[in-house]
Protein backbone atom coordinates (compact mmCIF):
# COMPACT_ATOMS: atom_id res chain seq x y z
CA UNK A 1 0.00 0.00 0.00
CA UNK A 2 2.84 2.80 0.87
CA UNK A 3 4.69 1.92 -2.15
CA UNK A 4 1.19 2.22 -4.05
CA UNK A 5 0.39 5.88 -2.82
CA UNK A 6 4.44 6.78 -2.83
CA UNK A 7 3.62 5.99 -6.51
CA UNK A 8 0.44 8.04 -7.07
CA UNK A 9 2.29 10.72 -5.53
CA UNK A 10 5.10 10.71 -7.72
CA UNK A 11 2.71 10.70 -10.46
CA UNK A 12 0.79 13.25 -9.69
CA UNK A 13 4.26 15.75 -9.04
CA UNK A 14 4.85 14.02 -12.99
CA UNK A 15 1.98 15.54 -13.88
CA UNK A 16 1.77 18.78 -12.42
CA UNK A 17 5.90 19.50 -13.78
CA UNK A 18 4.99 18.41 -16.95
CA UNK A 19 1.41 20.09 -17.13
CA UNK A 20 3.40 23.80 -16.00
CA UNK A 21 5.77 23.33 -18.69
CA UNK A 22 3.64 22.46 -21.18
CA UNK A 23 1.67 25.67 -20.29
CA UNK A 24 4.55 27.58 -20.52
CA UNK A 25 5.97 26.22 -23.59
CA UNK A 26 2.60 26.82 -25.72
CA UNK A 27 1.23 29.86 -24.03
CA UNK A 28 2.48 32.52 -25.63
CA UNK A 29 3.46 36.20 -25.22
CA UNK A 30 0.06 38.49 -25.03
CA UNK A 31 -0.73 41.91 -24.10
CA UNK A 32 -4.65 43.14 -22.74
CA UNK A 33 -6.02 46.61 -22.93
CA UNK A 34 -7.53 47.47 -19.48
CA UNK A 35 -8.27 51.24 -19.99
CA UNK A 36 -6.92 54.01 -22.19
CA UNK A 37 -8.46 51.82 -25.11
CA UNK A 38 -10.88 54.09 -27.73
CA UNK A 39 -10.54 56.30 -24.77
CA UNK A 40 -7.71 58.81 -23.08
CA UNK A 41 -8.14 57.46 -19.63
CA UNK A 42 -6.82 55.35 -17.42
CA UNK A 43 -4.25 54.04 -18.96
CA UNK A 44 -4.24 49.96 -18.07
CA UNK A 45 -2.43 47.05 -20.12
CA UNK A 46 -0.98 44.17 -19.00
CA UNK A 47 1.97 42.04 -20.45
CA UNK A 48 2.13 38.05 -20.05
CA UNK A 49 5.70 36.92 -20.67
CA UNK A 50 6.72 33.04 -19.34
CA UNK A 51 3.87 33.01 -16.73
CA UNK A 52 4.53 36.29 -14.91
CA UNK A 53 2.76 39.52 -15.52
CA UNK A 54 3.60 43.42 -15.93
CA UNK A 55 2.07 46.05 -15.84
CA UNK A 56 1.99 49.30 -18.03
CA UNK A 57 0.26 52.23 -16.52
CA UNK A 58 -2.49 52.33 -13.66
CA UNK A 59 -4.44 55.24 -14.41
CA UNK A 60 -7.17 57.20 -12.95
CA UNK A 61 -10.22 56.55 -14.79
CA UNK A 62 -11.89 60.56 -14.98
CA UNK A 63 -15.36 60.83 -17.19
CA UNK A 64 -19.15 60.12 -16.02
CA UNK A 65 -18.83 60.20 -12.58
CA UNK A 66 -20.30 57.28 -11.33
CA UNK A 67 -18.86 55.25 -14.25
CA UNK A 68 -15.24 56.07 -13.08
CA UNK A 69 -15.93 55.71 -9.45
CA UNK A 70 -16.85 52.10 -10.19
CA UNK A 71 -13.97 51.85 -12.56
CA UNK A 72 -11.62 53.37 -10.19
CA UNK A 73 -12.65 50.67 -7.03
CA UNK A 74 -12.21 47.45 -8.66
CA UNK A 75 -9.63 46.80 -10.80
CA UNK A 76 -10.14 44.93 -13.78
CA UNK A 77 -7.65 41.81 -12.59
CA UNK A 78 -6.04 40.73 -9.61
CA UNK A 79 -3.57 42.88 -8.19
CA UNK A 80 -1.69 40.18 -6.23
CA UNK A 81 -1.36 38.58 -9.63
CA UNK A 82 0.64 41.29 -11.14
CA UNK A 83 4.74 40.61 -11.04
CA UNK A 84 5.98 44.12 -11.91
CA UNK A 85 4.60 47.79 -12.64
CA UNK A 86 6.63 50.12 -15.38
CA UNK A 87 5.24 53.71 -15.28
CA UNK A 88 5.69 55.80 -18.52
CA UNK A 89 4.99 59.48 -16.60
CA UNK A 90 3.41 60.73 -13.56
CA UNK A 91 -0.09 62.06 -14.63
CA UNK A 92 -3.05 60.76 -12.97
CA UNK A 93 -4.61 59.06 -15.87
CA UNK A 94 -1.33 57.16 -15.91
CA UNK A 95 -0.19 56.66 -12.44
CA UNK A 96 -3.28 57.80 -10.16
CA UNK A 97 -4.48 54.67 -9.58
CA UNK A 98 -1.49 53.06 -7.81
CA UNK A 99 -2.42 53.21 -4.61
CA UNK A 100 -5.51 51.37 -4.96
CA UNK A 101 -2.84 48.44 -6.96
CA UNK A 102 -1.07 48.29 -3.89
CA UNK A 103 -4.17 48.34 -1.22
CA UNK A 104 -5.46 44.92 -2.88
CA UNK A 105 -2.47 43.09 -3.16
CA UNK A 106 0.07 44.36 -5.42
CA UNK A 107 3.23 43.77 -4.41
CA UNK A 108 6.10 44.38 -6.60
CA UNK A 109 8.57 47.24 -8.17
CA UNK A 110 6.81 50.22 -10.12
CA UNK A 111 9.73 51.04 -12.00
CA UNK A 112 10.21 55.11 -13.51
CA UNK A 113 12.25 57.66 -14.32
CA UNK A 114 13.91 59.69 -11.36
CA UNK A 115 11.95 62.78 -11.99
CA UNK A 116 8.60 61.01 -11.87
CA UNK A 117 9.71 59.03 -9.03
CA UNK A 118 9.92 62.84 -7.01
CA UNK A 119 6.76 64.29 -8.76
CA UNK A 120 4.96 60.89 -8.17
CA UNK A 121 6.06 61.98 -4.48
CA UNK A 122 3.67 64.91 -4.16
CA UNK A 123 0.97 64.07 -6.37
CA UNK A 124 -0.45 60.76 -5.04
CA UNK A 125 -0.22 62.62 -1.59
CA UNK A 126 -2.52 65.19 -3.42
CA UNK A 127 -4.48 62.87 -4.97
CA UNK A 128 -5.56 61.43 -1.73
CA UNK A 129 -5.76 64.97 0.18
CA UNK A 130 -8.38 66.23 -2.83
CA UNK A 131 -10.08 62.93 -2.55
CA UNK A 132 -10.48 62.61 0.78
CA UNK A 133 -11.69 66.87 0.68
CA UNK A 134 -14.21 66.31 -1.96
CA UNK A 135 -15.60 63.54 -0.22
CA UNK A 136 -16.14 65.32 3.06
CA UNK A 137 -17.48 68.08 0.88
CA UNK A 138 -19.99 65.72 -1.18
CA UNK A 139 -20.91 64.44 2.10
CA UNK A 140 -22.40 67.23 3.62
CA UNK A 141 -24.66 67.96 0.92
CA UNK A 142 -25.67 63.99 0.76
CA UNK A 143 -26.35 64.18 4.42
CA UNK A 144 -29.09 67.05 3.73
CA UNK A 145 -30.53 64.97 1.03
CA UNK A 146 -30.61 62.00 3.50
CA UNK A 147 -27.72 59.71 1.67
CA UNK A 148 -24.88 57.91 2.93
CA UNK A 149 -20.99 60.07 3.10
CA UNK A 150 -19.36 59.53 0.29
CA UNK A 151 -16.35 57.36 0.45
CA UNK A 152 -12.49 58.48 -1.14
CA UNK A 153 -10.64 56.26 -3.88
CA UNK A 154 -8.15 55.71 -1.21
CA UNK A 155 -6.54 57.82 1.98
CA UNK A 156 -3.31 59.42 2.47
CA UNK A 157 -2.18 56.45 4.25
CA UNK A 158 -2.62 54.21 1.12
CA UNK A 159 -0.86 56.76 -1.08
CA UNK A 160 2.25 56.92 1.30
CA UNK A 161 2.02 52.84 1.41
CA UNK A 162 2.17 53.07 -2.58
CA UNK A 163 5.58 55.31 -2.51
CA UNK A 164 7.38 52.11 -0.58
CA UNK A 165 6.86 50.25 -4.29
CA UNK A 166 8.48 52.97 -6.21
CA UNK A 167 11.97 52.08 -8.30
CA UNK A 168 14.16 54.90 -10.08
CA UNK A 169 15.97 54.85 -13.22
CA UNK A 170 17.26 57.18 -15.33
CA UNK A 171 17.06 57.70 -19.02
CA UNK A 172 19.17 55.03 -21.30
CA UNK A 173 19.61 52.54 -18.66
CA UNK A 174 18.71 49.05 -19.31
CA UNK A 175 17.00 47.13 -16.60
CA UNK A 176 15.17 44.22 -15.88
CA UNK A 177 11.61 44.79 -14.15
CA UNK A 178 11.24 40.32 -14.06
CA UNK A 179 12.59 37.87 -16.03
CA UNK A 180 11.92 37.57 -19.84
CA UNK A 181 11.43 41.39 -19.86
CA UNK A 182 14.92 44.07 -20.47
CA UNK A 183 13.41 47.77 -20.35
CA UNK A 184 14.96 51.07 -21.11
CA UNK A 185 13.42 54.58 -20.88
CA UNK A 186 14.25 57.21 -23.45
CA UNK A 187 12.50 60.52 -23.22
CA UNK A 188 9.54 61.28 -24.64
CA UNK A 189 9.43 64.72 -24.27
CA UNK A 190 6.02 65.25 -22.66
CA UNK A 191 6.65 65.91 -18.89
CA UNK A 192 9.32 66.19 -16.94
CA UNK A 193 10.30 62.88 -16.66
CA UNK A 194 8.10 61.37 -18.96
CA UNK A 195 9.23 58.75 -20.73
CA UNK A 196 8.96 55.81 -23.81
CA UNK A 197 9.18 52.47 -22.89
CA UNK A 198 11.80 49.97 -25.22
CA UNK A 199 10.61 46.51 -23.74
CA UNK A 200 12.64 43.46 -25.13
CA UNK A 201 10.37 40.22 -24.49
CA UNK A 202 11.80 37.02 -24.61
CA UNK A 203 10.06 33.79 -23.72
CA UNK A 204 10.57 30.04 -25.48
CA UNK A 205 14.13 30.91 -27.42
CA UNK A 206 12.10 34.12 -29.12
CA UNK A 207 12.64 37.54 -28.58
CA UNK A 208 10.17 40.32 -28.98
CA UNK A 209 10.78 44.27 -29.20
CA UNK A 210 8.06 45.62 -28.09
CA UNK A 211 8.45 49.95 -27.62
CA UNK A 212 5.39 51.84 -25.99
CA UNK A 213 5.08 55.91 -26.53
CA UNK A 214 3.64 56.71 -23.32
CA UNK A 215 2.21 59.86 -24.08
CA UNK A 216 4.61 61.60 -27.00
CA UNK A 217 5.63 65.08 -26.50
CA UNK A 218 5.84 67.68 -29.53
CA UNK A 219 9.44 68.96 -30.54
CA UNK A 220 10.28 72.70 -29.70
CA UNK A 221 7.91 72.70 -27.16
CA UNK A 222 9.58 75.24 -23.99
CA UNK A 223 11.24 73.99 -20.63
CA UNK A 224 12.23 69.99 -21.78
CA UNK A 225 14.16 68.23 -24.73
CA UNK A 226 12.36 66.92 -27.75
CA UNK A 227 11.35 63.42 -28.04
CA UNK A 228 13.29 60.28 -28.38
CA UNK A 229 12.81 58.66 -32.34
CA UNK A 230 13.13 54.90 -32.13
CA UNK A 231 14.66 53.17 -35.45
CA UNK A 232 12.08 50.39 -35.44
CA UNK A 233 10.21 47.47 -33.47
CA UNK A 234 8.34 44.19 -33.83
CA UNK A 235 5.39 46.32 -32.07
CA UNK A 236 4.79 49.84 -31.29
CA UNK A 237 2.14 51.01 -28.73
CA UNK A 238 1.23 54.35 -29.56
CA UNK A 239 -1.10 57.20 -28.16
CA UNK A 240 -3.57 58.78 -30.46
CA UNK A 241 -4.58 62.09 -28.45
CA UNK A 242 -4.46 64.35 -31.51
CA UNK A 243 -4.62 61.47 -33.96
CA UNK A 244 -7.42 63.19 -36.16
CA UNK A 245 -6.33 67.02 -36.28
CA UNK A 246 -3.78 69.29 -36.04
CA UNK A 247 -2.34 72.04 -33.39
CA UNK A 248 -2.16 75.85 -34.06
CA UNK A 249 1.53 76.78 -33.67
CA UNK A 250 2.23 78.40 -30.25
CA UNK A 251 2.80 81.59 -31.11
CA UNK A 252 -0.58 81.55 -32.34
CA UNK A 253 -1.58 80.45 -29.38
CA UNK A 254 0.30 82.92 -27.06
CA UNK A 255 -1.11 85.90 -29.12
CA UNK A 256 -4.57 84.72 -28.44
CA UNK A 257 -3.94 84.21 -24.54
CA UNK A 258 -2.49 87.59 -24.75
CA UNK A 259 -5.83 89.33 -26.48
CA UNK A 260 -8.18 87.31 -24.11
CA UNK A 261 -6.36 88.87 -21.36
CA UNK A 262 -7.03 92.33 -22.28
CA UNK A 263 -10.62 91.48 -23.08
CA UNK A 264 -11.44 90.00 -20.01
CA UNK A 265 -9.43 93.11 -18.26
CA UNK A 266 -11.17 95.53 -19.85
CA UNK A 267 -15.10 93.98 -19.05
CA UNK A 268 -13.15 93.50 -14.44
CA UNK A 269 -13.52 89.46 -15.03
CA UNK A 270 -11.18 86.97 -14.45
CA UNK A 271 -9.18 84.36 -16.40
CA UNK A 272 -9.59 81.09 -15.14
CA UNK A 273 -7.32 78.27 -16.81
CA UNK A 274 -7.87 74.51 -15.67
CA UNK A 275 -4.32 73.49 -16.02
CA UNK A 276 -2.52 70.17 -14.81
CA UNK A 277 0.21 70.92 -11.98
CA UNK A 278 2.61 69.33 -13.74
CA UNK A 279 3.90 70.12 -17.50
CA UNK A 280 1.02 72.50 -18.54
CA UNK A 281 0.90 75.31 -15.63
CA UNK A 282 4.70 75.19 -15.92
CA UNK A 283 4.35 75.89 -19.31
CA UNK A 284 1.66 78.48 -18.89
CA UNK A 285 3.82 80.19 -16.21
CA UNK A 286 7.14 80.06 -19.03
CA UNK A 287 5.25 81.84 -21.34
CA UNK A 288 4.05 84.33 -19.41
CA UNK A 289 7.35 85.02 -18.14
CA UNK A 290 8.48 85.63 -21.54
CA UNK A 291 5.25 87.65 -22.10
CA UNK A 292 5.85 89.89 -18.77
CA UNK A 293 9.73 90.54 -19.77
CA UNK A 294 8.60 91.61 -23.49
CA UNK A 295 5.84 94.00 -22.16
CA UNK A 296 3.30 92.33 -24.14
CA UNK A 297 1.21 91.04 -21.20
CA UNK A 298 -1.77 93.31 -19.76
CA UNK A 299 -0.88 94.38 -16.15
CA UNK A 300 -2.79 92.00 -13.98
CA UNK A 301 -2.30 89.50 -11.26
CA UNK A 302 -1.75 86.22 -11.75
CA UNK A 303 -2.27 83.30 -9.42
CA UNK A 304 -1.04 79.73 -9.19
CA UNK A 305 -3.82 78.34 -6.79
CA UNK A 306 -2.22 75.23 -6.55
CA UNK A 307 -0.35 73.65 -3.54
CA UNK A 308 0.52 71.01 -5.94
CA UNK A 309 1.84 73.28 -8.71
CA UNK A 310 3.48 75.09 -6.53
CA UNK A 311 5.51 72.11 -5.30
CA UNK A 312 6.30 70.59 -8.23
CA UNK A 313 7.46 73.82 -9.63
CA UNK A 314 10.40 73.43 -6.82
CA UNK A 315 10.88 69.55 -8.42
CA UNK A 316 11.02 70.92 -12.03
CA UNK A 317 14.53 72.79 -10.69
CA UNK A 318 15.79 69.69 -9.20
CA UNK A 319 15.63 67.82 -12.73
CA UNK A 320 17.98 70.14 -14.91
CA UNK A 321 18.82 66.61 -17.36
CA UNK A 322 14.90 66.91 -18.45
CA UNK A 323 15.65 70.66 -19.73
CA UNK A 324 16.55 71.74 -23.01
CA UNK A 325 19.65 74.13 -23.95
CA UNK A 326 17.30 77.68 -23.38
CA UNK A 327 15.98 76.25 -20.18
CA UNK A 328 19.45 75.09 -19.16
CA UNK A 329 21.21 78.52 -20.02
CA UNK A 330 18.56 80.46 -18.16
CA UNK A 331 18.93 78.57 -14.68
CA UNK A 332 22.65 78.68 -15.21
CA UNK A 333 22.69 82.30 -15.75
CA UNK A 334 20.34 82.57 -12.51
CA UNK A 335 16.98 83.27 -13.79
CA UNK A 336 13.81 81.89 -12.93
CA UNK A 337 11.43 81.06 -15.49
CA UNK A 338 9.00 79.66 -13.10
CA UNK A 339 8.49 83.22 -10.78
CA UNK A 340 8.02 86.85 -11.99
CA UNK A 341 6.69 90.17 -10.91
CA UNK A 342 2.70 89.66 -10.71
CA UNK A 343 2.90 86.01 -10.32
CA UNK A 344 1.50 84.46 -7.06
CA UNK A 345 1.86 81.02 -6.11
CA UNK A 346 -1.17 80.37 -3.66
CA UNK A 347 -0.72 77.31 -1.15
CA UNK A 348 -3.26 77.66 1.76
CA UNK A 349 -7.28 77.21 1.54
CA UNK A 350 -7.80 80.60 3.32
CA UNK A 351 -6.34 82.46 0.72
CA UNK A 352 -7.31 80.56 -2.68
CA UNK A 353 -10.95 81.26 -0.74
CA UNK A 354 -10.16 85.02 -1.06
CA UNK A 355 -9.79 85.01 -4.84
CA UNK A 356 -13.36 84.66 -5.39
CA UNK A 357 -14.04 88.20 -3.86
CA UNK A 358 -11.30 89.42 -5.98
CA UNK A 359 -12.71 93.03 -6.96
CA UNK A 360 -9.94 93.77 -9.72
CA UNK A 361 -9.11 91.56 -12.98
CA UNK A 362 -7.10 88.59 -12.51
CA UNK A 363 -6.02 85.52 -14.14
CA UNK A 364 -6.13 81.76 -11.88
CA UNK A 365 -4.45 79.04 -13.00
CA UNK A 366 -5.35 75.99 -10.84
CA UNK A 367 -5.83 71.97 -10.83
CA UNK A 368 -6.69 70.07 -12.27
CA UNK A 369 -6.69 69.85 -15.84
CA UNK A 370 -9.89 68.37 -16.95
CA UNK A 371 -11.58 69.58 -13.68
CA UNK A 372 -12.57 66.95 -12.01
CA UNK A 373 -11.07 67.71 -8.73
CA UNK A 374 -9.47 69.95 -6.88
CA UNK A 375 -9.73 74.05 -6.30
CA UNK A 376 -10.26 74.36 -9.71
CA UNK A 377 -14.03 73.25 -8.80
CA UNK A 378 -14.39 76.22 -6.49
CA UNK A 379 -13.41 78.67 -8.86
CA UNK A 380 -15.42 77.61 -11.61
CA UNK A 381 -18.61 76.77 -9.18
CA UNK A 382 -17.87 81.05 -8.42
CA UNK A 383 -16.98 82.10 -12.12
CA UNK A 384 -19.10 80.51 -14.55
CA UNK A 385 -21.83 82.33 -13.79
CA UNK A 386 -20.61 85.24 -14.63
CA UNK A 387 -20.18 87.01 -17.89
CA UNK A 388 -17.38 89.40 -17.34
CA UNK A 389 -15.44 86.16 -17.00
CA UNK A 390 -13.66 83.66 -19.38
CA UNK A 391 -12.45 80.07 -19.02
CA UNK A 392 -9.66 79.00 -20.67
CA UNK A 393 -9.44 75.32 -21.76
CA UNK A 394 -5.44 74.42 -22.26
CA UNK A 395 -5.45 70.75 -22.59
CA UNK A 396 -7.29 67.61 -24.30
CA UNK A 397 -10.61 66.93 -22.39
CA UNK A 398 -12.01 63.45 -22.46
CA UNK A 399 -15.61 62.34 -22.61
CA UNK A 400 -17.95 63.12 -19.64
CA UNK A 401 -15.50 65.16 -18.15
CA UNK A 402 -16.55 68.84 -16.54
CA UNK A 403 -13.96 69.96 -18.59
CA UNK A 404 -15.47 68.31 -22.20
CA UNK A 405 -18.77 70.09 -21.25
CA UNK A 406 -17.63 73.22 -20.75
CA UNK A 407 -15.71 73.42 -24.04
CA UNK A 408 -19.00 71.45 -25.80
CA UNK A 409 -20.55 74.94 -24.72
CA UNK A 410 -23.33 73.09 -22.45
CA UNK A 411 -25.61 75.87 -20.88
CA UNK A 412 -25.34 74.40 -17.81
CA UNK A 413 -23.08 72.04 -15.54
CA UNK A 414 -23.20 70.33 -12.30
CA UNK A 415 -20.51 71.07 -9.65
CA UNK A 416 -20.34 69.59 -6.21
CA UNK A 417 -23.86 68.22 -7.18
CA UNK A 418 -25.44 71.75 -7.80
CA UNK A 419 -26.72 73.44 -11.38
CA UNK A 420 -24.77 76.18 -12.64
CA UNK A 421 -25.46 78.30 -15.52
CA UNK A 422 -22.08 79.12 -17.91
CA UNK A 423 -22.43 82.83 -18.61
CA UNK A 424 -18.45 83.18 -19.17
CA UNK A 425 -16.70 83.15 -22.18
CA UNK A 426 -15.47 79.64 -22.77
CA UNK A 427 -12.36 79.69 -25.32
CA UNK A 428 -9.53 76.83 -26.33
CA UNK A 429 -6.39 77.20 -27.54
CA UNK A 430 -4.40 73.57 -28.17
CA UNK A 431 -1.39 75.39 -29.11
CA UNK A 432 0.13 74.94 -25.70
CA UNK A 433 -0.54 71.02 -25.54
CA UNK A 434 2.09 68.85 -24.95
CA UNK A 435 0.75 66.08 -26.74
CA UNK A 436 1.88 65.13 -30.44
CA UNK A 437 -0.85 66.25 -33.09
CA UNK A 438 -1.38 64.28 -36.36
CA UNK A 439 0.98 65.29 -38.29
CA UNK A 440 3.69 65.04 -35.28
CA UNK A 441 2.22 61.30 -34.31
CA UNK A 442 2.82 60.15 -38.28
CA UNK A 443 6.70 61.64 -38.63
CA UNK A 444 7.26 59.68 -35.44
CA UNK A 445 6.17 56.64 -37.16
CA UNK A 446 7.52 57.20 -40.50
CA UNK A 447 11.15 58.26 -38.81
CA UNK A 448 11.72 55.08 -37.81
CA UNK A 449 14.66 53.83 -40.31
CA UNK A 450 14.09 49.68 -39.75
CA UNK A 451 10.25 50.91 -39.29
CA UNK A 452 7.27 48.86 -37.11
CA UNK A 453 6.10 45.38 -37.19
CA UNK A 454 2.60 46.46 -36.30
CA UNK A 455 1.29 49.67 -34.53
CA UNK A 456 -1.32 49.85 -31.78
CA UNK A 457 -3.32 52.71 -31.05
CA UNK A 458 -4.24 53.26 -27.83
CA UNK A 459 -4.82 56.53 -25.28
CA UNK A 460 -7.68 58.48 -28.21
CA UNK A 461 -11.22 59.27 -28.62
CA UNK A 462 -12.76 56.31 -30.93
CA UNK A 463 -12.65 58.70 -33.59
CA UNK A 464 -9.31 60.12 -33.13
CA UNK A 465 -7.88 56.47 -33.14
CA UNK A 466 -9.58 55.25 -35.97
CA UNK A 467 -9.17 58.12 -37.75
CA UNK A 468 -5.46 57.84 -37.78
CA UNK A 469 -5.23 53.94 -38.07
CA UNK A 470 -6.91 54.67 -41.51
CA UNK A 471 -4.07 57.21 -42.42
CA UNK A 472 -1.67 54.47 -41.84
CA UNK A 473 -3.03 51.41 -43.00
CA UNK A 474 -3.46 54.03 -46.15
CA UNK A 475 0.25 54.24 -45.99
CA UNK A 476 0.26 50.20 -45.81
CA UNK A 477 1.13 49.81 -41.90
CA UNK A 478 -0.43 47.12 -39.96
CA UNK A 479 -2.15 48.75 -37.70
CA UNK A 480 -4.79 47.40 -34.59
CA UNK A 481 -7.30 49.78 -32.62
CA UNK A 482 -7.89 48.04 -29.28
CA UNK A 483 -10.98 47.48 -27.56
CA UNK A 484 -10.95 47.85 -23.65
CA UNK A 485 -11.01 44.14 -22.42
CA UNK A 486 -9.31 42.80 -25.84
CA UNK A 487 -5.77 40.62 -25.74
CA UNK A 488 -3.67 40.39 -28.94
CA UNK A 489 -1.06 37.95 -28.91
CA UNK A 490 2.78 38.87 -29.29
Amino acid sequence: MIAIKTFEITAIRVYNYWELNYKLIWKKMKITFYGAARTVTGSMYVIEVGGKKLLLECGIHQGRREESEQRNQKLPFDPAQIDAMILSHAHLDHSGNIPTLVKHGFAGDVSMTSATRDLLGLMLRDSAHIQESDAVFVSKKRKQQGLPPKLPLYTMSDAEKALDSFVSYSYERPFSPMPGVKAVFHDAGHILGSAMVDLELRENGKTKRFFFTGDLGRKGLPIIRDPYQPEGADYLMMESTYGDRLHNPIEQSTQKLQELVRQVCQRKGKVIIPAFSVGRTQEIVYEMNKMFEAGTLPRVQIYVDSPLSTNVTGIFKLHPECFDAETRAMITNHDDPFGFGRLTYVTNAEDSKKLNFLKEPAIIISASGMCEAGRILHHLRNSVGDPRNAVLIVGFQAEGTLGKKLVDKWPSVRIFGEEHQVKAQVEVLNGFSAHADKNELLGFVQQAKNGFGQIILVHGEEKQSLTFAQGLKDLNYKVEVPVTGQSMEL
